[in-house]
């Protein structure tokens, strides 16, 4: 059996964070519009492919605990998001409604929501059996960025201790 090198398993772990990223932006491309918690799993995604560069260019696979990092971030977020979509808990009242508006006149309340692109984050865009008719199939975009980035962080968290 073969043993992944630091600088492979920081290949891989780099990868599924560019991939990630690419997937977001062609669901964005094909009009599913990301919500602010969307938004924010994307950033731990971008700062790993940064990290995974710089350790693959400089040789400083120590970098890797930062990439894991980074991956527990985004899967943190996207286990929250997951949360939030199935209605578990609440998320932010600036994209899951809430917020008061006792004290706004309905010209106010709506200058208020036509003003901004109000994207729901506890409303699901796309399923997985949208793409695949498997009964039971309820798995959200949300929900495969939770797991994988999980994965993600076990393989940069062996990349670092093979540093």
């Amino acid at each position: 059996m073969t043993t992944l090198t630091s600088r492979q398993l920081i290949l891989a772990a780099t990868l599924f964070s560019v991939v990630s990223s690419l997937g977001a932006w062609g669901f964005q491309a094909l009009g599913y519009e990301p919500c602010q918690l969307c938004y924010t799993q994307r950033y731990p995604h971008y700062a790993a492919v940064v990290i995974g560069a710089l350790a693959l260019a400089t040789g400083w696979h120590r970098l890797a605990w930062a990439g894991a990092l980074a991956a527990l971030a985004t899967s943190a977020v996207g286990f929250y998001h997951s949360g939030v979509e199935r209605k578990w808990w609440p998320g932010p009242a600036s994209c899951s409604g809430g917020g008061d508006i006792s004290g706004l006149s309905p010209e106010d309340l709506l200058a208020q929501l036509t003003a901004t692109d109000f994207v729901p984050c506890d409303e699901i865009p796309w399923r997985l059996s949208d793409a695949i008719p498997w009964q039971g199939l309820d798995i959200t975009m949300a929900n495969l960025n939770a797991v994988g980035a999980l994965v993600a962080a076990f393989v940069w968290i062996a990349a670092a201790r093979r540093a």
